[in-house]
């Protein structure tokens, strides 16, 4: 996995690609515990992001509730992931965008 974050004014976005699972959950979430508490908009872009497991459903979950007051989305979201933010409920509480 690989992750790039990106600034520009008060967004950040977080770029992901290849797996989030058990073995590459805390890099990503080491990211996104340095960058939330200094925007007001966190995007998280899946364009290249091959799977998600619980593990990175865990993450997305806590980031949603410390962004609550201000603003999180998920970008350029495949078929596979798209189909296990369906399957798990995610679909209903995070704001996402479809490639």
């Amino acid at each position: 996995m690989t992750v790039h974050t990106k600034k520009d004014n008060d967004t950040t976005t977080i770029s992901v690609q290849g797996r989030i699972d058990t073995a590459t959950s805390r890099e990503l979430e080491a990211v996104v515990n340095q960058e939330i508490n200094n925007c007001t908009q966190l995007i998280f872009d899946f364009k290249e992001l091959d799977y998600i497991s619980s593990a990175g459903l865990r993450i997305l979950l806590g980031a949603r509730k410390l962004m609550s007051k201000r603003g999180m989305k998920v970008i350029n979201v495949n078929d596979t992931v798209n189909e296990i933010f369906e399957v798990t409920g995610f679909s209903y509480i995070l704001d996402i965008e479809r490639i």
